[in-house]
């Protein structure tokens, strides 16, 4: 098996390890640290995932470039390019640690309205080892691109599996043995130094890489950042939309409503990996048909890749609005009863433009990134603002409401710009995709829902409806909603 399908296999194993681990030690985190001080670790990570950012979309950077040279055979302007690169890693981890020691000087009036006083100790504890993680480990995502720009993809998943594995281990052990929040910060920042190092040894043992910090180019900074700016805000808008409501609800209520907030916000998150792992197979072709292909073969990849999106999605979007009140209940407790509600809406929203993946794939692939990011951060600011004041009355709930609602209005503008500037029929997507899909899913959806209402809840219940219902669906697609095409994928081992 080729590095390529290994790394593709690799890839939807670390999808599934990461899915079902965080299904199973998220409530054993929540039971072993309380609401309050889960809610305060997820608060502090919301803050420092800001300074994640500063990676400045290098790490596409490297791939992209160095995949030329190499096609080039250009080893020398590989290697300065690379001391370029790094040297600009360097200057960011400087930035990091001067804005992390601003911060940490500022936390207690940040938080002055929301933390006690003992929590605000704990975070300043927890802020200071993330900044040091942050600050040594961002430069590390340069060496896992390497790994992916040298089409090495067997070793940095395989690195990742592991080290996901041995996290859960450890925090199992470590909060079983009394540890609190600080423990998994420090936890999570040896993990990252461990793998940093490994795959750092990697690079340079067995790829052989070579840097050259001697020639530091201007010209070659400026056409790093030309191309790397724009996916660096395209990545910031969306952090923004995410992290800034628990930040929000972190200033103005408290640490529990944010510990609802994120779980809602985690459950949503796996509703998108699912797509991703689906999506990914097609989305390669992008690049490639934005220059080869018509504008009809274009949308006809499209309608092919959402109609099996649709399929995906729709079973775990109205599974999860049947039985997922009774899952989150029996998962982290009943006071987690708005994290349902809060992943619902997300997914909700989610559903359109995760069934349109391949046409944002398109926009990065016609170079039309600006356009997209001048659109995000403009509703999701106004998205941000909303929430902000539907907080007081609402708190979780009036935040995830005002997100989506942002998030929605961008998306209803993208749909535009996907119909006028690249020239895909919106109404014949939606037309074709919906076919023989839409009307048996509801139909479906409203009868377990009724069956569901009557049945009596327990744990063994709600595994033998959700096995009945996903067997229910998959019948039911194959027998009625599935193409020729679809059913073949469907029976392709």
């Amino acid at each position: 098996m080729s590095q390529l399908k290994k790394g593709v296999v690799l890839s939807y194993l670390n999808i599934g390890v990461v899915n079902v681990i965080g299904l199973f030690l998220t409530p054993f985190i929540i039971h072993s640290l309380g609401d309050s001080e889960y809610g305060l670790y997820t608060l502090i990570g919301s803050f420092i995932a800001y300074l994640s950012l500063m990676d400045l979309g290098l790490n596409n950077t490297i791939i992209r470039f160095v995949a030329k040279y190499r096609a080039d055979a250009d080893e020398k302007g590989e290697r300065v390019f690379l001391g370029n690169v790094f040297t600009i890693y360097l200057f960011i981890s400087v930035i990091i640690v001067a804005i992390g020691t601003v911060l940490y000087h500022n936390l207690e009036h940040i938080f002055a309205n929301s933390l006690t006083p003992e929590e605000i100790g704990k975070a300043k504890v927890m802020f200071v080892i993330l900044i040091f993680n942050m600050a040594i480990v961002l430069p590390g995502g340069g060496f896992t691109a390497l790994c992916t720009a040298y089409e090495s993809f067997v070793w940095p998943r395989m690195l990742a599996i592991i080290k996901y594995i041995s996290r859960a281990a450890i925090i199992v052990a470590v909060l079983s043995g009394g540890g609190g929040a600080i423990a998994l910060v420090i936890i999570d920042t040896a993990l990252n130094i461990v793998v940093m190092s490994i795959t750092f040894w990697f690079v340079m043992r067995k790829l052989k890489v070579k840097f050259d910090f001697k020639k530091i180019e201007i010209p070659l900074f400026k056409t790093i950042f030309n191309y790397s700016i724009w996916i660096f805000l395209l990545a910031t808008s969306s952090q923004f939309l995410w992290n800034a409501g628990q930040i929000i609800l972190g200033i103005e209520t408290d640490t529990t409503t944010v510990a609802y907030y994120a779980v809602g916000i985690m459950l949503g998150g796996y509703y998108g990996a699912f797509s991703g792992a689906i999506s990914g197979v097609f989305l390669p072709r992008a690049t490639q048909m934005s220059s080869n292909n018509s504008k009809e073969d274009q949308l006809a990849m499209m309608i092919r890749v959402g109609r099996i999106l649709m399929i995906v999605l729709f079973l775990i979007l109205t599974g999860f609005i049947i039985f997922g009140k009774e899952f989150v209940t029996f998962w982290v407790g009943d006071n987690y009863i708005s994290s349902y509600y809060v992943a619902v809406i997300i997914m909700i929203a989610f559903t359109v433009p995760l069934l349109l993946s391949f046409a944002s794939s398109l926009v990065e692939a016609y170079n039309k990134v600006k356009y997209k990011v001048i659109v995000y951060l403009v509703f999701f600011s106004l998205g941000l603002v909303f929430g902000y004041f539907l907080v007081p009355a609402y708190k979780e709930i009036g935040m995830i409401i005002g997100v989506t609602t942002g998030w929605m209005l961008a998306q209803i503008v993208m749909l535009f710009f996907y119909h006028k500037t690249l020239e895909l029929n919106m109404f014949v997507f939606f037309k074709e995709t919906c076919s023989k899909i839409l009307l048996p899913v509801l139909i479906l959806f409203l009868l377990a829902w009724f069956i569901n209402s009557k049945l009596p809840s327990s744990l063994l219940y709600l595994i033998i409806k959700i096995g009945v219902y996903g067997s229910a669906y998959v019948v039911l697609m194959y027998s009625y909603s599935m193409n020729t095409y679809e059913k073949a994928l469907f029976r392709r081992k």
